[in-house]
């Protein structure tokens, strides 16, 4: 391995370029087992668990699995990149129960639909259509549950389990949002709504420390004024209300800036609480914005960044009524060229991207943990591991969207 990472583009291009159609080599494990919580984004079989076979059918699962998983995608999400980086399993869903290893190597606690602020408060707020009851502090309740057994499992106290465990806190917050524009909540009461979904978050985070988590992941909301389920149901005739560089629409990306923000904010609170954990801000808005505004860098469809592979009719290939995995919607011939899948989830391709670019040194690492270790030659190794099955057009994309920080070394916790 070369001894400085400082490499050039042109010198990088050629390395990724020489291993995007090579296997994924495996990083050395630091990290023995991954927890996770969220809702759709990162959900792999719970709501299915919960609700039947007949959760997101096919073409669901086209891409990688080739068969329906419950996941809201075409293949893979993020928390699945995250797991194969670190050479573990593809998360199990908990309700599904634990096989003959008993969650040894982690599991995944998310569920569609779930939102962050418990079911009573959201009612308190006048809201009242929900999904599921399965809210963060309920997911947290699964996973306290667990922790006698999964000791049990590794012959170990719960602390001392959970010291070299990742665990992903989110995303949370997005249902709370769409369940509230919905039923017609205004801005500023929208607003009122971010400041309990951030205390919640951060209720999590205090919880799962003290419960002795040491390594977290707490992930911002993508960009939902470019998703075409929001293009298609607030279009506008105006122009002023879209954004000219991506064409996403104004509103409802700044309430989630404004989400993102104040979570930031309350992530530099709770670090300075928990000196001896170690919390990093998942920037899925940013990485996903820079790829709306030249999608075709990143080797995505430049006329159909913001059109679903997966629907039905409209500018936007969304209908409420025909959607994906209904009879007679069909999905497009290569969803890895597009970034929206079914109207509000990422495509495989799109989770790829977010995952690597949270992995690999740049503007969106995800620094608190990468900073933890002395092994800046895994740097290579991470941007070889990553680009593998990617087209060549999103590895020159990828190149673009870490270049702002491509001419400074970092340690990388990845490698040990």
């Amino acid at each position: 391995m070369a001894s400085s990472v400082l490499l050039t583009k042109l010198s990088l291009l050629t390395i990724l370029l020489s291993v995007v159609s090579s296997e994924s080599p495996v990083l050395t494990n630091k990290y023995t087992s991954i927890f996770s919580f969220g809702d759709s984004i990162t959900d792999t079989g719970n709501y299915r668990c919960l609700q039947g076979d007949d959760i997101a059918p096919p073409p669901y699962g086209m891409t990688y699995f080739k068969r329906p998983t419950g996941r809201f995608s075409d293949g893979r999400l993020i928390i699945d990149f995250i797991a194969e980086t670190f050479g573990l399993p593809l998360l199990p869903p908990y309700l599904a129960g634990p096989d003959g290893h008993g969650f040894r190597w982690g599991v995944n606690f998310a569920v569609t639909g779930a939102t962050a602020v418990d079911v009573d408060h959201l009612q308190e707020f006048g809201l009242h259509n929900f999904m599921v009851n399965q809210t963060s502090e309920a997911q947290i309740s699964w996973f306290k549950q667990l922790l006698p057994s999964l000791a049990q499992t590794l012959n170990c106290s719960d602390q001392y389990c959970l010291s070299k465990s990742l665990f992903f806190v989110g995303e949370f917050g997005i249902n709370d949002y769409d369940i509230a524009i919905q039923e017609g909540k205004s801005l500023n009461e929208l607003h009122i709504l971010v400041r309990s979904v951030i205390d919640v978050i951060r209720r999590a985070v205090d919880a799962l420390v003290n419960l002795g988590a040491r390594m977290l992941v707490v992930p911002g909301i993508i960009p939902l004024g470019c998703t075409p389920r929001y293009l298609t149901m607030f279009e506008s005739m105006n122009k002023g209300d879209y954004e000219p560089e991506t064409g996403c629409l104004h509103w409802p990306n700044e309430l989630i800036e404004h989400h993102n923000r104040l979570l930031r904010e309350e992530l530099d609170f709770a670090r300075i609480t928990h000196p001896h954990a170690s919390i990093a801000f998942a920037d899925y808005y940013n990485i996903l914005i820079d790829v709306y505004r030249s999608p075709q860098k990143f080797g995505f469809n430049g006329d159909g960044a913001l059109v679903a592979c997966c629907g039905k009719g409209g500018a936007y290939n969304y209908n409420s009524s025909d959607m994906c995995g209904l009879d007679g919607v069909i999905a497009c011939d290569d969803p890895s060229s597009r970034l929206s899948w079914d109207g509000l989830h990422l495509t495989e391709a799109a989770h790829k991207l977010v995952a690597l670019a949270l992995l690999s040194e740049g503007a969106f690492s995800i620094s608190p943990l990468i900073e933890n270790a002395g092994h800046a030659e895994c740097s290579e190794q991470l941007f070889m591991n990553g680009v593998s099955g990617l087209q060549e057009g999103q590895v020159r994309g990828f190149i673009h969207l870490l270049s702002p920080s491509m001419d400074r070394s970092s340690s990388c916790v990845l490698c040990t």
